[in-house]
Protein backbone atom coordinates (compact mmCIF):
# COMPACT_ATOMS: atom_id res chain seq x y z
CA UNK A 1 0.00 0.00 0.00
CA UNK A 2 2.58 2.36 0.74
CA UNK A 3 4.34 1.91 -2.40
CA UNK A 4 1.82 2.95 -4.68
CA UNK A 5 1.27 6.43 -2.55
CA UNK A 6 4.61 6.70 -2.76
CA UNK A 7 4.44 5.66 -6.87
CA UNK A 8 1.59 8.56 -6.51
CA UNK A 9 2.85 11.37 -5.24
CA UNK A 10 6.25 10.72 -7.57
CA UNK A 11 3.54 10.65 -10.23
CA UNK A 12 2.19 14.02 -9.53
CA UNK A 13 5.73 15.43 -8.95
CA UNK A 14 6.41 14.46 -11.99
CA UNK A 15 3.75 16.39 -14.16
CA UNK A 16 3.74 18.95 -11.84
CA UNK A 17 7.72 19.38 -12.91
CA UNK A 18 6.48 18.70 -16.51
CA UNK A 19 4.00 21.78 -16.00
CA UNK A 20 6.71 24.04 -14.82
CA UNK A 21 9.28 23.16 -17.17
CA UNK A 22 9.53 20.67 -19.80
CA UNK A 23 13.22 20.76 -20.83
CA UNK A 24 14.32 19.73 -17.40
CA UNK A 25 12.06 17.41 -16.36
CA UNK A 26 13.08 15.33 -20.15
CA UNK A 27 16.55 15.63 -19.10
CA UNK A 28 16.10 14.55 -15.35
CA UNK A 29 14.04 11.79 -16.87
CA UNK A 30 17.05 10.62 -19.08
CA UNK A 31 19.20 11.08 -15.80
CA UNK A 32 16.98 8.77 -14.10
CA UNK A 33 17.21 6.11 -16.62
CA UNK A 34 20.66 5.27 -17.12
CA UNK A 35 21.43 5.76 -13.17
CA UNK A 36 18.35 3.14 -12.70
CA UNK A 37 20.43 0.65 -15.44
CA UNK A 38 23.20 1.25 -14.12
CA UNK A 39 22.42 0.72 -10.66
CA UNK A 40 19.99 -2.23 -11.75
CA UNK A 41 23.31 -4.20 -13.47
CA UNK A 42 25.18 -3.43 -10.23
CA UNK A 43 22.53 -5.22 -8.06
CA UNK A 44 22.53 -8.05 -10.27
CA UNK A 45 26.08 -8.55 -10.21
CA UNK A 46 26.47 -8.59 -6.66
CA UNK A 47 23.41 -10.03 -5.96
CA UNK A 48 25.14 -13.03 -8.68
CA UNK A 49 28.61 -13.12 -6.75
CA UNK A 50 26.47 -13.67 -3.40
CA UNK A 51 24.52 -16.53 -4.75
CA UNK A 52 28.07 -17.95 -6.61
CA UNK A 53 29.43 -17.34 -2.65
CA UNK A 54 26.69 -19.56 -1.20
CA UNK A 55 26.81 -22.22 -4.09
CA UNK A 56 30.71 -22.41 -3.73
CA UNK A 57 30.88 -22.31 -0.09
CA UNK A 58 28.76 -25.38 1.84
CA UNK A 59 26.44 -24.92 4.68
CA UNK A 60 28.75 -26.99 7.48
CA UNK A 61 31.56 -24.19 6.29
CA UNK A 62 29.99 -21.48 7.38
CA UNK A 63 28.18 -22.88 10.61
CA UNK A 64 31.67 -24.14 11.23
CA UNK A 65 32.86 -20.87 11.19
CA UNK A 66 29.92 -18.44 12.02
CA UNK A 67 27.71 -21.58 13.80
CA UNK A 68 29.45 -23.89 16.24
CA UNK A 69 31.53 -23.78 18.74
CA UNK A 70 32.00 -20.47 21.16
CA UNK A 71 29.39 -17.66 20.06
CA UNK A 72 32.18 -15.23 21.51
CA UNK A 73 34.73 -16.44 18.92
CA UNK A 74 31.91 -16.66 16.34
CA UNK A 75 30.65 -13.19 17.09
CA UNK A 76 34.58 -12.15 16.80
CA UNK A 77 35.10 -14.23 13.35
CA UNK A 78 31.79 -12.24 12.10
CA UNK A 79 33.52 -8.36 13.28
CA UNK A 80 36.38 -9.55 11.42
CA UNK A 81 35.01 -11.04 8.43
CA UNK A 82 32.65 -7.89 8.54
CA UNK A 83 35.63 -5.69 8.85
CA UNK A 84 37.39 -6.55 5.57
CA UNK A 85 34.51 -6.81 3.26
CA UNK A 86 33.29 -4.05 1.30
CA UNK A 87 29.45 -4.96 0.67
CA UNK A 88 26.13 -1.95 0.07
CA UNK A 89 24.15 -2.81 2.58
CA UNK A 90 21.22 -3.55 0.76
CA UNK A 91 23.32 -6.50 -0.60
CA UNK A 92 24.48 -7.31 3.12
CA UNK A 93 20.85 -7.66 4.83
CA UNK A 94 20.04 -10.48 2.29
CA UNK A 95 23.42 -11.97 2.18
CA UNK A 96 23.22 -12.10 6.56
CA UNK A 97 19.72 -13.70 6.20
CA UNK A 98 21.41 -16.84 3.92
CA UNK A 99 24.20 -16.83 6.66
CA UNK A 100 21.31 -17.14 9.15
CA UNK A 101 19.58 -19.65 7.59
CA UNK A 102 22.69 -21.60 6.97
CA UNK A 103 23.56 -21.85 10.65
CA UNK A 104 25.55 -18.60 11.57
CA UNK A 105 24.92 -17.27 15.10
CA UNK A 106 23.16 -14.50 15.59
CA UNK A 107 25.85 -12.41 17.48
CA UNK A 108 28.00 -13.45 14.49
CA UNK A 109 25.40 -12.30 11.77
CA UNK A 110 25.05 -9.10 13.90
CA UNK A 111 28.76 -8.29 13.88
CA UNK A 112 29.12 -8.92 10.43
CA UNK A 113 26.41 -6.05 9.72
CA UNK A 114 27.63 -3.82 12.31
CA UNK A 115 31.75 -3.59 11.42
CA UNK A 116 30.68 -4.14 7.60
CA UNK A 117 28.95 -0.70 8.02
CA UNK A 118 30.99 0.79 10.77
CA UNK A 119 35.15 0.24 10.48
CA UNK A 120 36.67 -0.11 6.98
CA UNK A 121 40.00 -2.17 7.13
CA UNK A 122 40.04 -2.27 3.50
CA UNK A 123 39.40 1.48 2.77
CA UNK A 124 41.51 2.50 5.51
CA UNK A 125 44.32 3.49 3.52
CA UNK A 126 41.92 6.06 1.85
CA UNK A 127 40.92 7.42 5.39
CA UNK A 128 44.78 7.45 6.17
CA UNK A 129 45.70 9.73 3.50
CA UNK A 130 42.57 12.39 4.09
CA UNK A 131 42.09 12.14 7.69
CA UNK A 132 45.59 11.02 8.94
CA UNK A 133 46.82 7.92 10.39
CA UNK A 134 45.73 8.71 14.05
CA UNK A 135 42.37 9.82 13.28
CA UNK A 136 41.66 6.63 11.15
CA UNK A 137 43.19 4.37 13.35
CA UNK A 138 41.51 5.45 16.55
CA UNK A 139 38.37 6.07 14.60
CA UNK A 140 38.43 2.05 13.28
CA UNK A 141 39.43 0.98 16.69
CA UNK A 142 36.65 2.33 18.51
CA UNK A 143 34.28 1.60 15.32
CA UNK A 144 34.82 -2.09 15.86
CA UNK A 145 34.84 -1.67 19.46
CA UNK A 146 31.31 -0.02 19.45
CA UNK A 147 30.23 -2.43 16.91
CA UNK A 148 30.68 -5.33 19.33
CA UNK A 149 29.07 -4.03 21.77
CA UNK A 150 25.86 -3.10 19.81
CA UNK A 151 25.90 -6.63 18.50
CA UNK A 152 25.98 -7.79 21.70
CA UNK A 153 22.75 -5.57 22.85
CA UNK A 154 20.84 -6.53 19.08
CA UNK A 155 21.66 -10.62 20.28
CA UNK A 156 20.09 -9.47 24.31
CA UNK A 157 17.40 -7.42 22.40
CA UNK A 158 16.40 -10.03 19.53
Amino acid sequence: MNTIILIGIALVALLISAWKDKKKTKQSLKMAKGLFFKTGIEIVGILALIGLFLAWVPPHIITKILGSGSVALSGLLGAIIGSVTILPAFVAFPLAASLYQRGAYLIAIAAFLTTLTMVGFATLPIETKHFGKKFAYIRNGLSFGLALLIALGMVIIL
